[in-house]
């Protein structure tokens, strides 16, 4: 971590903000959360989690309690009538809405982070600040340059505009945006904690099972472990003529033969 971070958390932290940790359970936030609580006091730490339903992985929840010394608030996308709001509804009523138009999301446009993680966390921060009388908050996230180039070009401390309204003062901030997954690890490791166990069984990181960023050794290892899963995935992709990658199917990305046909 940078000096200009650890100033900016200290800065913070003297100033009485919160920080809103969101964990998903993956390598990047257990590191994240086990560098905060050493850096953060322990009141000022509000741990959050967007339970994404059948398309996480089967006791992420349960490794995230485990690895924590906070409690964990559990939030989730609903509909405006209460009704939980999942990924594959979500591309069925996209699918009803516009036919002709993709259903899934993609690379370029990552609606499923909006409406199933970003929006719930925000919803739940909005409301968290305003029970404790908070005006003052981070939005922490386990982001590094090293996953991408385009995570490359973000600003590891900013100002949240979205949630920066109403008299609230938040900034986002990415503790371990300059860490290599080695770093992250070894930090994980430092801290008598082991990494979520589709890590051991193969997986090169951690989203949903069936992850539009996901590489072909992770879809692989998610139909491995969710076979039934992924069926829901390869009926769906029949069900809207579209797929969740570009020009592929998810059959033809694990190299099962035949591939679907759309």
């Amino acid at each position: 971590m940078n000096t200009g971070i650890l100033s900016n958390i200290k800065t913070l932290c003297d100033r009485g903000a919160i920080f809103y940790v969101s964990h998903s359970g993956g390598k990047d936030s257990q590191a994240m959360y086990a560098m905060l609580k050493n850096l953060v006091p322990h009141d000022q730490i509000v741990v959050v989690h967007a339970d994404l339903g059948e398309v996480e992985w089967d006791g992420i929840q349960e490794h995230i309690k485990s690895n924590i010394h906070h409690q964990l608030n559990i939030v989730k996308a609903v509909w405006k009538d209460g009704r939980e709001k999942n990924l594959l509804d979500y591309v069925l009523h996209r699918f009803s809405v516009r036919p002709d138009a993709p259903s899934w999301p993609s690379a370029a446009s990552r609606w499923c982070t909006s409406e199933l993680k970003t929006g719930p966390i925000y919803k739940f921060i909005r409301r968290d600040m305003k029970a404790r009388q908070a005006t003052l908050a981070v939005n922490c996230l386990g982001i590094r340059a090293e996953e991408s180039c385009t995570r490359s070009k973000k600003l590891s401390f900013e100002t949240n505009k979205e949630l920066s309204k109403a008299g609230r003062e938040v900034y986002n901030l990415l503790p371990i945006f300059t860490l290599t997954t080695e770093d992250v690890f070894r930090t994980i490791g430092l801290s008598n904690q082991k990494p979520f166990w589709a890590y051991n069984a193969g997986n090169e990181r951690l989203s949903c099972v069936f992850c539009v960023l996901g590489s072909d050794n992770d879809l692989k290892n998610g139909m491995k472990h969710r076979p039934s899963l992924f069926s829901r995935y390869r009926e769906l992709e029949k069900t809207v003529g579209y797929t969740m990658f570009h020009k592929k199917s998810i059959s033809e990305r694990v190299g099962l033969i035949p591939a679907i046909n759309i």
